[in-house]
């Protein structure tokens, strides 16, 4: 069974203990939810995973955990076979002895573009929320972090992110927490705060923006990344069924309303840093993710709308800081 007690033992005493009040109750309950799915197949996958430490690590510039030269054929072949076993893979790439895991998604093409605009993350405690796989996580601690907290209630996210550091190391202060932020107390504990990819799959996109900022402390900085259409600050698209096939997409709003809604819930210095559409590149079906993708999603006629005769996914990048709070939005 995955065990969190080294997470509590390591925010004991931090600025974080007054979690401990209702973390592992939380926690229980989730491993009792999913005592008769695919999680207890997947720990014994995770059980099989003894193989050397790492003769290095690169963090910085990629995932990359071992130079590839400590592993027989045969071993390598085996660890291949049983990282193949949490199919499908969507948020990385990951090099693992050897091993290149070609995720969905470029997700350090993301990072690349998000990394100039942040604070320095050196000596923060950070938080991503919705961090899938926990691939950004590790990009995180490798820009200086001084602990990585993720959370993401997908069980096969976390055996992924469980596989990937049982091979890095266990030492490393980077967890993954299988809950979604509405079980999370105000913590006001965290200097940085992540959603990247989150925001559009929220009923109420303004609870969601609150519950990040009572994560943070004052002066804390919101990274925000979401889907985001053309338009004025009144602009805000609710697709009538589904978007890009999605069914759990409900608004979309453009630049100018997301920055309204952000200083509306006390966030100041809210700035647009980046705009991006979304390429066929980024996102694509691989062998470590043979299910549809992006191409799947688009019109085959028309890829500047969505199967549906949307726009096609532009993503933008928000940075904000959290302020003294307004108490007549709590």
């Amino acid at each position: 069974m995955i065990s969190f007690s080294s997470f509590y033992q390591q925010i004991a005493d931090s600025n974080l203990q007054h979690w401990l009040e209702t973390l592992p109750s939380l926690l229980g309950e989730w491993q009792r939810e999913h005592k008769h799915g695919n999680l207890p197949k997947w720990e014994k996958v995770l059980n099989k995973l003894h193989y050397p430490e790492a003769d290095s690590l690169d963090l910085v510039d990629s995932v990359t955990i071992g130079s590839g030269r400590q592993l027989a054929a045969g071993q390598q072949e085996k660890l291949e076979n049983l990282l193949r076993l949490f199919q499908p893979w969507r948020k990385g790439p990951y090099h693992i002895h050897g091993i290149h895991i070609d995720t969905e998604w470029r997700s350090d093409w993301k990072w690349d573009r998000v990394k100039p605009h942040i604070a320095p993350l050196t000596n923060r405690t950070v938080l991503d929320v919705g961090c899938g796989s926990g691939y950004h996580m590790w990009r995180m601690l490798g820009a200086g972090a001084k602990r990585v907290v993720g959370i993401d209630p997908s069980p096969l996210f976390l055996c992924q992110f469980e596989a990937v550091k049982r091979l890095a190391g266990q030492q490393h202060p980077v967890h993954l927490l299988p809950l979604g932020i509405e079980a999370l107390p105000p913590l006001d504990a965290f200097d940085t705060v992540f959603s990247m990819g989150v925001l559009y799959h929220r009923r109420s996109p303004i609870d969601h923006l609150l519950q990040l900022r009572d994560q943070l402390r004052t002066g804390g900085e919101l990274v925000l990344e979401t889907l985001v259409i053309d338009g004025d600050e009144n602009a805000v698209l609710v697709p009538q069924d589904r978007y890009g096939k999605m069914n759990n997409v409900w608004f979309i709003p453009s630049v100018a309303a997301l920055i309204l809604w952000l200083e509306k819930c006390d966030f100041t210095d809210v700035r647009c840093v980046d705009v991006d559409m979304t390429s066929l590149a980024e996102q694509r079906r691989t062998d470590w993710m043979p299910n549809e993708s992006l191409v799947d999603y688009l019109d085959p006629n028309d890829v500047s709308r969505t199967v549906e005769g949307y726009p096609a996914p532009k993503r933008a990048t928000i940075i904000a800081v959290k302020n003294q709070p307004n108490h007549d939005l709590i």
